[in-house]
């Protein structure tokens, strides 16, 4: 694939012009219908046939169905391509096996389509056969449909089936990337982050252990000692890392009893909030990628937006949940 920065890098300029940017903030201000109105006269979703607050989710699907055209017309490259969009297939194949093996419809558990349609991923589970698959998916597929239909074979259970996906999607992704540095570093990140938070999401070592994705720095001895009773001593052993301040996060909702609820927002936002610190030093596919995380951050900030209205939570805190503004 080769794409001309320049002209992608001009297409993009006139892009930002439609980016809400911090004109989010000040929709926090007011109420539902306030905020779906200046939407709506803005062109965010300009695409979608809606009249009212409550059909936001049309305005957001639009959004990003005009996003995935232009990442699938101006990506810089495979690798690129294959970061953005590869994961709706991990979690599309999920979602129709998981719907094969309790004879329910997949119906509002589809994400849009990545590099795979959800027709051909469909298919496969209908078939049994998923030979058309890369590898990786192809392989955690056979796995899953074989442990329901084989005779003998012990079904997987829900929470055993998200995890092969996730560490088959961290494989996929590790091999699509390892030649450019940008996304494999933030992938090392993300990797480390996740096995962080599945370590504080459980008090099993064991659980968590086997939930761990592979191609992050932190070892298993390291991610052990996020199981230390004591806080002081966690934040010992994370004296030195880049992470400590993530780690504090969890241990701080940990011990209110709370979800990570702040890491979790951090980690959904790794790629923007990484960019965003690097913003004057971007080159060759990373103002591509700049762009393309924070138009899906504003697509998330929307979502919160109206939720949080309609929850009638106060400003303060509806802020407090934006992410990469």
């Amino acid at each position: 694939m080769s794409i001309d920065s320049v002209y992608t890098d001009g297409v993009i300029a006139v892009k930002e012009n439609a980016l809400l940017k911090d004109k989010i903030l000040k929709l926090c201000e007011g109420n539902a219908e306030e905020a779906f109105r200046v939407l709506t006269e803005s062109g965010f979703g300009k695409s979608a046939e809606v009249s009212f607050p409550h059909e936001y989710e049309k305005l957001i699907a639009a959004d990003e169905r005009d996003l995935d055209g232009f990442i699938k017309e101006y990506s810089p490259s495979a690798a690129v391509t294959a970061y953005l969009l590869s994961s709706r297939d991990f979690h599309n194949l999920k979602a129709f096996l998981k719907a094969e093996m309790l004879g329910q419809s997949v119906d509002g558990m589809l994400a849009p389509d990545g590099l795979y349609s959800s027709e051909i991923l469909k298919n496969c589970v209908k078939q049994g056969n998923f030979s058309s698959l890369e590898k990786r998916l192809k392989e955690v597929g056979e796995k899953v449909y074989d442990s329901f239909k084989e005779e003998n074979a012990t079904p997987l259970t829900g929470a055993e089936i998200g995890s092969l996906f996730a560490k088959a999607e961290f494989d996929y992704l590790f091999a699509r990337c390892k030649r450019n540095r940008l996304l494999k570093k933030l992938l090392v990140k993300r990797a480390d982050m996740l096995n962080v938070l599945s370590a504080f999401r459980t008090n099993d070592r064991e659980y968590a252990a086997n939930n761990y994705v592979s191609g992050g720095k932190l070892k298993p001895a390291q991610l052990e000692k996020l199981f230390f009773a004591e806080s002081d001593r966690v934040i010992s052993a994370f004296g030195n890392s880049e992470y400590l301040q993530f780690v504090k996060l969890c241990l701080q909702a940990r011990e209110n009893k709370l979800p990570c609820a702040e890491a979790e927002r951090i980690y959904d936002g790794l790629e923007a909030d990484f960019l965003a610190e690097h913003k004057y030093e971007l080159e060759r596919e990373q103002p591509f990628l700049y762009y393309v995380f924070r138009r899906r951050a504003e697509n998330a900030n929307v979502r919160i937006l109206f939720v949080c209205l309609a929850a009638g939570m106060e400003e303060g805190l509806i802020k407090k949940r934006m992410r990469a503004v």
